[in-house]
């Protein structure tokens, strides 16, 4: 596994940010790692990168344990933190070329105009960093972070700041890396998880809450909500004795938000007792699975 997280747990104080997070990430994979503000991400990823020791628990990263050898696993991973810190006053190709060299990278010009030219910086190269957009800000960062091209690569939110245009372009490049890469992306932006990734990690409070691939989690029909709205109060007890229904909610004046087993069709007894009350349905509808709404259910 080029990433394996064991049972870690991260403190500050009394406070638990991770509480016994398990996961591994393959080379060829590309992640989504996702979680309400404070749900402990920025946390695990700066303990996978080095940044910060774990209180507990361990993290290999390419074959490397991040007590034996962490310098060694800063050389394998390549980490885009969610502060994009870089230097206003310095040129695009002189900060590049200075990160090239602290990576000791041979070939340093021909390196940095390889990396200018996958990340799209080429309309902007002759600038300086603080004269760029956010947007151009984001690829700077982008492109310090695969410049020594790395076996892993760490991002968090790459893709803020960006127009619909340089979204489509970051994609594209975000997946080509992660054909031979191990990429693990942190975003708040459920449809770029969606694009992006075969395979989301879902934590809240420091612990993990779902691990599964998108597909599997959007498609999957074992759960359906389905919302319910008619013009008179409708018996919640006969509601809940149908096959298959695990939860009934009032959410509104004579509006039902109903969790049941997806696999079962309710449509028609929900209706059949609606007639038996003499009540009008007004709407019916079943919430669609998109990873949105599972992220709500999951977090809130």
């Amino acid at each position: 596994m080029s990433i394996e997280v064991q049972d870690v747990k991260k403190y500050y104080g009394h406070q638990a940010a991770l509480n016994g997070v398990n996961f591994s990430v393959k080379k060829g994979e590309v992640v989504g790692f996702l979680g309400p503000n404070g749900a402990g991400k920025s946390t695990m990823m700066k303990i996978i990168t080095c940044y910060l020791p774990p209180s507990s628990g361990n993290v290999s990263v390419a074959g490397i344990d991040i007590y034996k050898d962490p310098l060694k696993i800063r050389k394998q991973v390549g980490y885009l933190p969610e502060t994009n810190a870089l230097y206003p006053e310095m040129y695009i190709r002189e900060y590049l070329r200075y990160v090239a060299g602290l990576y000791h990278l041979p070939k340093k010009k021909e390196k940095v105009d390889e990396v200018i030219e996958q990340v799209g910086l080429q309309p902007e190269a002759h600038k300086q960093i603080g004269q760029l957009s956010k947007g151009y800000r984001q690829r700077v960062g982008l492109a310090q972070a695969i410049i020594h091209d790395p076996e892993v690569l760490i991002l968090d939110e790459p893709t803020s700041g960006l127009d619909p245009n340089q979204l489509d372009d970051i994609r594209k490049l975000i997946k080509k890396l992660g054909k031979d890469k191990t990429v693990l992306v942190s975003t708040h932006i459920m449809q770029e998880v969606e694009a992006m990734c075969s395979r989301v990690i879902i934590i809240k409070s420091g612990k993990l809450v779902a691990d599964s691939p998108v597909k599997e989690l959007t498609d999957g029909n074992n759960r359906a909500t389905i919302f319910l709205k008619v013009s008179a109060p409708l018996p919640i007890e006969q509601i809940k004795a149908l096959a298959g229904v695990e939860r009934v909610e009032l959410v509104s004046n004579y509006m039902y938000r109903i969790v049941a087993d997806g696999s079962k069709e309710i449509n028609p007894a929900l209706n059949q007792i609606a007639r038996s009350q003499g009540v009008n349905v007004e709407e019916l509808r079943r919430e669609s699975r998109n990873l949105e709404s599972i992220f709500r259910n999951l977090t809130k």
